[in-house]
């Protein structure tokens, strides 16, 4: 166990702090939320075509829950058959049903870090990580002020933040729900799956906010700016293009 948490804070807590440290000391105006939002930025920029292909396997996933309930309604007592007929369904879509999962445990570790570097950056904890972690090739930045802005300390708890994430997590989660569908369609288990829809939807969002407000400000920050890059990159993939004009209403008449 111990030469677990070695591994873990050698291959990422101490990179992701030294990293903070470099960019709160090159970054103009020495602020740690500015070194924070950049750091995160790079961090999504790197697991971007990953995030792709996580989005993309959650948005068709939704929008197949009606094909898939009426599988398990006509194979109710064949989970053979039930599965034979769902993997169809898959490769005929070209999804992988896992797609979403590995960006989801590349992530996870990343915010435990971060959350461990976090927990406690007052000035006198701030010092004793710089002694432990920062790498010798890097200058010692000194004080490291954790007002973000000169407004929010991103060592506390800020109410502010915590219901901007609560909010942007909302769209964000709304972005890849799909439409209501049809009364004929809502029975059985299609109304079951919009009902848990519903409340990933409304209450999700708000578990994360009571979350955030026992927690720093710092975690806050990294969380909010995810969320919107997230809402940025659906917005991306999403996005459909213009319709083109077909051939023969573009091209002149023959006749």
């Amino acid at each position: 166990m111990e030469l677990l948490a070695s591994a873990f804070n050698l291959i990422l807590c101490q990179p992701l702090f030294n990293a903070l440290v470099l960019l709160y000391q090159y970054l103009p105006g020495h602020d740690f939320g500015i070194a924070i939002i950049v750091l995160t930025i790079i961090i999504r920029l790197i697991l971007y075509p990953l995030m792709v292909q996580s989005i993309r396997s959650q948005k068709v996933l939704s929008e197949l829950q009606p094909k898939i309930q009426e599988i398990q309604k006509k194979n109710k007592q064949n989970k053979e058959g039930q599965g034979r007929a769902m993997m169809e369904l898959y490769k005929k879509e070209k999804i992988n049903p896992f797609g979403g999962c590995l960006p989801l445990l590349i992530q996870l570790p990343i915010l435990y870090a971060l959350f461990y570097i976090f927990k406690d950056i007052s000035p006198s904890a701030l010092e004793k990580t710089l002694e432990k972690i920062l790498y010798p090739f890097l200058s010692h930045p000194g004080s490291i002020n954790t007002v973000f802005l000169g407004t929010i300390d991103l060592a506390q708890p800020c109410i502010v933040l915590a219901v901007l994430v609560g909010i942007t997590q909302f769209f964000q989660t709304k972005m890849i729900t799909p439409k209501a569908q049809k009364n004929k369609q809502k029975e059985g288990m299609a109304q079951f799956s919009g009902m848990m829809q519903k409340q990933m939807l409304y209450f999700f969002p708000i578990i994360i906010v009571f979350i955030l407000l026992r927690l720093p400000a710092a975690l806050g920050l990294y969380w909010l700016v995810t969320t919107l890059f997230s809402i940025f990159q659906q917005h991306l993939i999403f996005k459909k293009p213009k319709a083109t004009r077909t051939s023969s209403s573009s091209s002149p008449s023959l006749t």
